[in-house]
């Protein structure tokens, strides 16, 4: 190292001169120390040429210097690898070589020792490195480089130089160039950006799995990190295997050209391949075998700004024109219900219309109607229905003491109707009789009920603060660690359709998430829309509003809305940076828009009945409870398995018992004894069917499906533990839902065009989105480098990929789905409650 430090990079005279004089001071300088060495070293000065292969023999006693010189433009950039190959197998004492450039030292050994994990070690005989080529301010310059051998071996130890020109060392714009690295023979490129490119994707791809290797982005400096084990030392890098893809942009390169580096790693742990045995010694070396891989790469241009904004102004379009639809409804209603107004009072005023009405006694003592076909239309079954509940309002006494009621119920609490022994009794004998009827369990104060219900929205709006303050902080976080650190197998993006903005490093997954914010927002503007209608009906004591159809209560509408909303930003949120320890923010909404859905399924039929919303959302924390511990400790682990199949079905168990029987049982010491006699007095004194055969039927099936559920999990315990609890929860609302249909039909209600539309679309698009859905881009069940191999380019606008349309497509089936919910039951507005069965 000595003689190193001696030698000069700059030469004022020619070659030979400079060269001599070098050689002179440095042979000097050892013939001085050899009496404090003890020994006299030899140094040997070769002119090198390039394209070469030198075999010589190096030992303690000798040191060879080999002196090289070319030509260096500032348009062409030539690159010069070094190949060295050492013939004997002297592990102890290596060969050392080192590289002297103008402005960079290269040094390895050799045999090169390579470390993997848990401390093996790979010996590497044979080497090749790139040596790094500053830039030149001059037009053409002369540069002079020296490969200096030694060793501390007193024995001969024969090797193979060789220096060569590397041809096509710049890489061209979209021309693939192959060529073949190891872990002892890394590969790098030079790129520089042309006129009027200030973004390129940079793609790297293999026909071979393995061996396992790592592509990095580098700016143009000395020196250039390309062994296994300092690559993730500067710039952009990523593992993979048969793909890998970089986004680089010129303002990241301040000298407008960048260095591709590929390496082979020298395990493939990284890349989920198989690890080797342990060694029996520590320092015993470990034979790596033939680990060369033959790679691709091809830098393209990414899209320019002009398909960021095609790509914004048509996710906005898609869903304002949504916005346009729903206003040309509302105005076709109005316009509708005006007309239908307006011949109801002909109707009610009109003599003529009257007179046409002849009424006669028939035998039983009442009178017949015979009315005249012309005389008939579709507003006829509203003006009986109207008139039935004005005669039932009369009778009831309900005109006389409805204002009386609503001024007195500002202190009403709903506790107030179960307090008493004799309520709870009435609620017994009404909730258990064998055929219900909507009024049933519609008992309770409609004000006291809607209170209830409007905690919901409450709720869900301070559990959304709370929830999602931290979660835009971490992911934050997240993005920033990735951009200091270069490390790209952080987050598990699709790299061959991610568009970077500002320091989001895959913007067009974030802007598909705005599709369930704008129609979480226009599903608010519609439940907010009825709101205000039903509570003008009920301010002007219409009949309909008060005494039939399903109780109107929207609490639980505005909650999903407010859900449908968080779930694009947190949707959002997780595409910042997709891993596995974040992917709860992409699921938890989720969990709440399904468990809400199913709640407003329920409280349809059972506004009385239904769970209150403290004890709905402690359910469903319970539920992300769960999902969190599946993520961090559910991977491959029985006992937790065990656990939560328990769990699983012992709340169906629960719950089934409780729709059953309304909520009218007790869980307590006695449940035991109770459910003895019942099996004694039902099944074995004498076999009767079940009390409740609809209810009975949707529970088995419910059981049924849980219980596979549960015996899946537990035989298969699948990875992604976050997206099997949202399947269970999905395959509940999917049956409740189809139950709900089936009996609705059943019943002799019908479907009302608007929702059977809204049916039949929301099916369609589900179908659609479901497909996109299952194309699997991405996945954080496996590693980085293998998730990548799932990556695909775009295929919408060359902006958006299979998931962003699924973002569309899902928002958009979601925001169907809340519809449907909403109008499936608008015929039933002119039935009297007692006459709409309860299932």
């Amino acid at each position: 190292m000595l003689l190193g430090s001696l030698w000069k990079s700059r030469y004022k005279t020619t070659f030979g001169t400079a060269a001599g004089f070098l050689l002179f001071l440095c042979v000097a300088l050892l013939a001085s120390g050899s009496g404090a060495l003890g020994e006299t070293k030899n140094v040997i000065q070769k002119d090198g040429e390039f394209d070469v292969t030198y075999n010589d023999t190096v030992t303690s006693e000798n040191q060879t210097i080999y002196a090289f010189n070319h030509t260096v433009s500032r348009t062409k950039t030539e690159g010069v690898r070094v190949s060295v190959d050492v013939l004997s197998q002297n592990h102890k004492s290596p060969i050392l070589f080192v590289v002297r450039q103008k402005q960079a030292v290269l040094s390895f050994q050799v045999p090169l020792i390579l470390r993997g994990l848990y401390q093996r070690k790979y010996p590497y005989n044979h080497l090749g490195r790139t040596l790094c080529q500053p830039p030149t301010r001059a037009a053409s310059e002369t540069q002079y480089f020296f490969v200096d051998v030694s060793t501390l071996s007193s024995q001969g130890t024969n090797y193979q130089l060789r220096v060569s020109r590397v041809e096509s060392f710049t890489l061209q714009t979209d021309t693939t160039f192959s060529f073949t690295a190891s872990p002892s023979q890394p590969q790098y490129f030079k790129y520089v950006f042309p006129e009027g490119v200030d973004t390129v994707i940079v793609k790297v791809s293999s026909d071979m799995n393995f061996p396992c290797s790592v592509m990095s982005i580098q700016d143009i400096q000395c020196p250039v990190y390309d062994l296994d084990n300092n690559v993730a030392f500067i710039g952009m890098y990523q593992t993979m295997t048969k793909k890998g893809a970089i986004t680089v942009q010129r303002k990241d390169f301040p000298s407008n050209s960048f260095y591709v580096v590929v390496v082979v790693k020298t395990e493939d742990e990284a890349c989920g391949g198989p690890l080797r045995f342990y060694p029996l010694r520590p320092d015993e070396l470990i034979d790596a075998g033939n680990r060369s891989k033959t790679l691709n790469v091809v830098v393209s241009p990414a899209i320019k700004s002009e398909v960021y904004v095609m790509g914004m102004l048509f996710c906005l379009g898609i869903f304002l024109s949504f916005y346009l639809l729903t206003l040309l409804v509302a105005c076709l209603e109005k316009k509708r219900a005006k007309r239908r107004e307006t011949f109801q009072n002909i109707v009610d005023t009109s003599p003529a219309e009257t007179g046409k009405i002849a009424a006669s006694p028939n035998e039983y003592g009442s009178l017949d109607s015979t009315v005249s076909s012309e005389a008939i239309t579709e507003s006829a079954p509203s003006i009986d229905s109207a008139t039935s509940a004005d005669n039932y309002m009369e009778r009831s006494g309900w005109k006389n003491i409805g204002r009386t009621r609503q001024e007195s119920l500002s202190s009403i609490e709903e506790d107030d109707y179960d307090t008493l022994d004799d309520i709870d009794s009435d609620k017994n004998i009404v909730r258990t009789k064998k055929y219900l009827c909507v009024s049933d369990l519609s008992r309770k104060d409609k004000r006291v009920l809607s209170k209830k219900y409007q905690i919901y929205f409450w709720n869900i709006a301070t559990i959304a603060v709370f929830y999602a303050l931290p979660v835009v902080q971490l992911v934050i976080t997240y993005q920033t660690v990735v951009n200091v650190t270069g490390n790209q197998d952080i987050c598990y993006y699709n790299f061959m359709c991610a568009h970077p903005l500002g320091a989001l490093s895959a913007f067009n997954n974030i802007l598909s998430n705005l599709g369930y914010v704008m129609l979480g927002l226009l599903f608010l503007l519609i439940v907010l829309k009825r709101d205000i209608v039903h509570n003008r009906a009920l301010a002007c004591s219409e009949v309909n509003a008060l005494e039939c159809g399903i109780p109107k209560h929207f609490g639980l509408f505005y909650a999903m809305g407010t859900a449908l909303m968080m779930e694009g930003l947190l949707s959002a949120c997780y595409h910042v940076c997709p891993n596995y320890t974040n992917f709860q923010f992409d699921t938890s909404f989720m969990y709440m828009i399904a468990g809400l859905c199913m709640l407003k399924l329920y409280q349809k039929r059972h506004p009385d009945i239904n769970a209150s919303a403290y004890t709905a959302y402690a359910c469903l924390a319970a539920v992300i409870f769960f999902s969190v511990l599946g993520v961090v400790f559910g991977r491959g682990n029985t006992g937790f398995w065990i656990v939560f199949s328990v769990i699983h079905i012992l709340a169906t168990l629960l719950l089934s018992t409780q729709l059953y029987y309304m909520g009218r049982w007790r869980l307590d010491s006695g449940i035991l004894r109770r459910m003895v006699y019942v099996v004694y007095t039902d099944c074995i004194r004498q076999c009767t069917g079940p009390m409740y055969i609809d209810r009975m039927v949707l529970l088995v099936m419910g059981n049924i499906v849980n219980w596979s559920l549960a015996a899946y999990g537990l035989i298969e315990r699948p990875n992604d533990f976050a997206s099997y609890l949202l399947a269970i929860a999905i395959c509940n609302l999917l049956l409740y839902f189809a139950f709900y249909i089936i009996m609705k039909l059943r019943s002799g209600e019908r479907i009302q065009c608007l929702a059977l539309v809204a049916i039949v679309f929301t099916a369609v698009v589900w179908a659609f989105a479901l497909y996109f859905f299952f194309q699997g881009l991405s996945t954080w069940q496996k590693t980085p480098a293998e998730s990548r191999e799932h990556n695909r380019d775009c295929i919408l606008l060359s902006f958006f990929d299979d998931h962003d349309i699924w973002h569309f497509l899902s928002s958009i089936a979601m925001f169907g789905s809340f519809l449907v919910l909403l109008t499936m039951d608008d015929d039933l507005d002119t039935v009297q409650r007692d006459k709409i069965y309860v299932f």
